[in-house]
């Protein structure tokens, strides 16, 4: 079996764990192999957390999901599946500091642009010291907010935002027009 194939099932067996029971699988321990690279800092491994979107949110809906003041809290998950899910990517990122609070679990594609939940291919411990550029999590969620500001008043459409911090969420302003 391909080795992306066994990654997919994987994660895919460690979320269903993780959404049905909240149990971690062995691993989730700290003294795992890494197999997520820190070389892209600040931004995550594009094989291990590439971004997804949810399928609820689309331009059409925008209206009516994430230009609705307080909608992501109706989405977003449990700190119960968030924390498990973090301590489990910091042993595979490899990160030699464990203390989970050192750490954002972070949504790559964050809930106010259409990123889906609970997709573990769309969370990653984000680390909130920091990281290559000297970007910290705080970082990206004034980048968050700005990019949701521009869908929601129709400067920019969701696909393009989406899209943009995706890709680097550190040139993501830059590449809209919005810096």
């Amino acid at each position: 079996m391909p080795v992306t194939a066994v990654r997919r099932l994987s994660i895919s067996a460690a979320a269903l764990a993780l959404t049905t029971g909240g149990l971690l699988l062995g691993a989730g321990s700290a003294h795992a192999a890494a197999t997520c690279s820190q070389d892209y800092l600040p931004l995550p491994d594009p094989t291990c957390t590439p971004g997804a979107t949810n399928p609820d949110v689309t331009q059409d809906t925008i209206d009516s999901t994430i230009c609705v003041s307080g909608w992501t809290a109706t989405v977003r998950p449990p700190t119960s599946y968030t924390n498990a899910l973090k301590k489990q990517q910091i042993a595979e990122y490899g990160y030699s500091d464990t203390n989970l609070s050192d750490y954002e679990e972070d949504h790559f594609v964050p809930l106010e642009l259409g990123g889906a939940p609970r997709d573990p291919r769309n969370l990653w411990p984000e680390p909130h010291y920091a990281t290559g550029g000297g970007y910290t999590s705080t970082g990206k969620d004034g980048v968050e907010t700005k990019l949701k500001n521009a869908v929601c008043s129709g400067r920019v459409q969701l696909a393009d935002a989406q899209n943009a911090i995706a890709t680097d969420w550190t040139t993501a302003l830059q590449t809209l027009g919005l810096a």
